[in-house]
């Protein structure tokens, strides 16, 4: 073979992969259009739910959050609100210590949401509860939350994904945040849980049974304890629901040094994870855990701002090179962006919105460098800075 058939060989070999690609989150996101709205029937008891809001220098935060839960309309003696208090400002634990609720302080010099969990469950009792809930300081929930956990819970499901959305819409790289948690939600959990695969874990807004829970949260050690999770069960054979309707309220990254750090934490957490874990690919395909196997076809998956900056440079290549040849690349572009089309919410398509697609090229490029800077990234807790924002005005269904 000669250069130029070199070139063309690869450059096919690439749009075959980048078609794969494509086609994946594609069919996802048409079977979500299917409606089937999952509610479970009335409980025939009230589970105990330990739940637990870990939270690392979130002073500016915790407090409003634990006093909105304490709303919940649910037996009061039959949940536990625990807070992990790390690093913490005295007056706010202080302030905490006045709650009804219980308040565990570490203070460790490597900090991580699994340390923390693991430091709850160590100091709560063996059998006290039935469930344990996870949220993220900055997650308001609605007042009927516990409410339909449980009933889930009563049907015998054992893990559950609630529907994290946006709390806030204020600045532009909060609203296309916001908008990739929604397009996300409709991939990787709607459509998932539609052909009856487990939804993907998420990091806060989870519940899981209490004793497996307990007896597998030890093995969370990285900074992506929600891939870890997910691996933990599905290895497991057990089944992540989705619950569309069950809204938790969760602040939005508001600045592009926030955008940086929380993806480059999170595609350094989604490579490890994957590399722990493929040598599990050819046993799950023999065992037939469809499940599995699908979640390590995900973690494959390129995040889709690359996908599409890729698909956009190798078009313009080809337009350049040999133009009818760049028609399949188009074709990818066009297929791709109905996908995003129809997994972004109507709701959500507003003129703010659009005043802030001009920021996609920078958060491409900040992609781009994250790949080469994700050594690390995912053994070190990376804190993402709240803002104080108003519970109540910022919530949008």
């Amino acid at each position: 073979m000669n250069g130029r058939e070199i070139f063309y060989f690869i450059e096919y070999v690439c749009w075959i992969v980048a078609a794969l690609i494509v086609a994946y989150p594609l069919f996802y996101t048409i079977v979500s259009l299917i409606r089937r709205d999952i509610r479970y029937p009335e409980a025939r008891r009230q589970h105990r739910f330990a739940v637990l809001f870990p939270a690392y220098k979130e002073d500016l935060i915790i407090e409003d959050s634990i006093r909105s839960f304490l709303c919940q309309e649910y037996p009061r003696e039959r949940f536990e609100i625990v807070v992990i208090s790390d690093h913490m400002q005295n007056a706010t634990n202080e302030r905490l210590a006045q709650l009804p609720i219980t308040l565990l302080k570490a203070s460790y010099d490597n900090s991580s949401k699994a340390k923390a969990l693991n430091l709850a469950i160590d100091s709560l009792p063996p059998d006290k509860f039935d469930a344990v809930i996870i949220l993220d300081a900055d997650n308001i929930v609605d007042t009927n939350f516990l409410q339909e956990i449980n009933k889930a819970m009563d049907a015998g499901v054992m893990a559950i994904q609630t529907h994290r959305t946006a709390k806030n819409r204020n600045t532009e790289i909060a609203i296309l945040d916001g908008v990739s948690e929604e397009v996300n939600n409709t991939i990787f959990r709607r459509g998932h849980v539609r052909v009856g695969i487990s939804s993907a874990l998420i990091g806060s807004g989870m519940a899981f049974d209490y004793k497996w829970f307990r007896k597998n949260v030890a093995q969370l050690s990285s900074a992506g304890e929600d891939k870890e999770l997910e691996a933990l069960l599905l290895k497991q054979r057990i089944f992540i629901e989705f619950l569309d309707h069950v809204y938790v309220y969760d602040e939005k990254t508001q600045e592009e040094k926030g955008f940086y750090n929380q993806r480059r934490r999170w595609l350094a957490t989604q490579f490890a994870q994957w590399g722990r874990v493929v040598r599990d690919l050819p046993k799950a395909i023999l065992s037939g855990n469809i499940d599995y196997c699908d979640k390590l076809i995900q973690w494959m998956l390129p995040p889709r701002l690359i996908l599409f900056g890729g698909i956009i440079i190798m078009g313009c290549i080809m337009q350049i090179v040999d133009w009818p040849l760049a028609l399949k690349w188009w074709t990818l572009f066009i297929l791709l962006g109905i996908t995003l089309c129809l997994a972004i919410p109507d709701k959500m398509v507003d003129e703010n919105f659009k005043k802030s697609i001009h920021k996609l090229p920078i958060l491409f490029f900040m992609m781009v460098i994250n790949l080469f800077r994700l050594k690390g990234a995912n053994t070190k807790f990376v804190h993402t800075e709240k803002k104080t924002l108003s519970n109540n005005k910022n919530i949008e269904k």
